[in-house]
């Protein structure tokens, strides 16, 4: 007699799925979770209700058009959420950085996070070349960088034509070194500088899930004269 799987460990694990589907594209609705995880819209309500309850998901307002009848919201992670995610990866590199620290000082860290990020600027580089020097293209050519390696990553244009601040919102659902830049803001300062290198515009930095945001924010702007004429 073949043994079956205890039903409370599947429940566990698509439990889990759902999780890990919130922390990489998060924002993200109901019907997105249905769609990425092949489950019906039932067996999806009933885990991010759990997870809700839980304190490990939240609401927030969902864009794009609603349905009648139940409010259209979008899920993203609490910090509890997050924190639920950390593996020993995370305490291992953690130990690793701090014995960097105390043995080499603040300049070791930003050493390594220079050299870490040196290797992220490399692969990137020759498919953000090939978008050619416009802005917009070179954000589109890094996102699409960032969600092959997992960063679940998107752009989108904000403000005004004539605006100051006209640009692109560049965001990121998905960080590998989440817990660590919490203590290390380094990581986050050297990503930042090569997304900088890499698009040929000093970019800002408005928000990191390390600091506790649900996405990684980064402002892009839009030199005038790739600017569309009013």
């Amino acid at each position: 007699m073949v043994n079956q799987p205890d039903t409370r460990i599947l429940e566990s694990r698509t439990r889990d799925r759902v999780l890990r589907v919130v922390s990489e594209e998060g924002p993200v609705s109901i019907p997105v979770l249905v769609g990425r995880l092949g489950l019906t819209e039932t067996a999806v309500r009933r885990h991010v209700d759990g997870l809700h309850a839980d304190g490990l998901v939240e609401a927030r307002d969902a864009t794009g058009p609603r349905r009648r009848g139940r409010p259209a919201r979008a899920w993203v992670l609490t910090e509890r959420g997050h924190r639920s995610l950390v593996s020993d990866y995370d305490h291992l590199a953690g130990d690793a950085l701090r014995f960097l620290r105390s043995t080499g000082g603040d300049s070791a860290v930003q050493q390594f996070a220079a050299h870490r990020v040196a290797a992220l600027e490399e692969r990137y580089a020759a498919r953000i070349e090939a978008a050619g020097d416009g802005t917009p293209a070179r954000a589109e050519a890094l996102v699409e960088a960032l969600n092959a390696d997992g960063f679940a990553a998107s752009a989108r244009p904000v403000g005004s034509a004539t605006g100051p601040l006209t640009g692109i919102q560049l965001c990121q659902g998905h960080c590998p070194v989440q817990h660590v830049a919490t203590e290390f803001p380094q990581l986050c300062e050297a990503e930042t500088e090569a997304f900088s290198r890499l698009l040929g515009v000093h970019v800002q930095r408005l928000a990191t899930l390390a600091q506790g945001d649900h996405v990684c924010t980064t402002f892009v702007p839009t030199p005038t004269t790739e600017r569309p004429s009013s």
